[in-house]
């Protein structure tokens, strides 16, 4: 069964980057019959930050792990599962302070594991989370894909380099901006990135 990972990150109850993706997921959904999303809230239902336990328990085999240990990594390791098993992944996030929300770098640090979704070899770290389709939903007030604020955009570029790191290199970016700049823009950037989310799931 095809499997499509949809993490939303927005605390906001009407976030455009949780409505878009949301309507993506289930476009891609439709496309595949017999796939199913499995969705992550990750503003409703936070993640645990790593601490020392965490950091700890990972570097063990699990059979070495103490109760606490075990239980420390039990969510992470729940996450990794979903990650691996899913084709397509859809993130939902706003650009906050020019990066994405804590609570999606919140999931990545969970994902990130070595031996599971990376490995390092002689020649470097190798990917291991390959073979699926990221789409990136940012929702912005201000217009970052081009022109002077696109400097300003630290979480695409990160979201790109992390998920490569972890073998995924397959990315599209959905953008919604502009939609501090009055009724009329926010109104085209919608309809835009509506347009985009049905190009990109006839494609899929």
């Amino acid at each position: 069964m095809s499997s499509i990972l949809l993490l939303t990150s927005s605390p906001r109850s009407e976030s455009l980057s949780t409505t878009i993706a949301s309507e993506l997921a289930d476009k891609l959904k439709a496309q595949t019959p017999g796939s199913a999303i499995v969705r992550r809230d990750l503003a409703a239902n936070p993640l645990p930050h790593i601490d020392d336990l965490f950091t700890a328990a990972i570097r063990k085999p699990a059979e070495a792990r103490t109760a606490q240990e075990a239980a420390a990594v039990k969510t992470s390791d729940e996450l990794v599962n979903e990650l691996l098993a899913a084709d397509s992944i859809v993130i939902g996030t706003g650009l906050i302070n020019f990066n994405i929300y804590s609570s999606l770098k919140t999931w990545i640090d969970n994902v990130a594991r070595a031996g599971l979704t990376f490995k390092y070899t002689e020649s470097g770290p190798v990917g291991l989370a390959t073979g699926k389709k990221v789409y990136i939903v940012l929702a912005s007030g201000g217009v970052y894909s081009q022109g002077p604020a696109a400097g300003m955009n630290h979480a695409v570029p990160y979201l790109k380099s992390v998920l490569g790191f972890l073998g995924i290199t397959e990315v599209e970016t959905i953008y919604v901006e502009g939609l501090a700049f009055g009724p009329e823009a926010a109104e085209k950037a919608i309809g835009a990135a509506k347009s985009r989310v049905e190009e990109l799931a006839l494609a899929a």
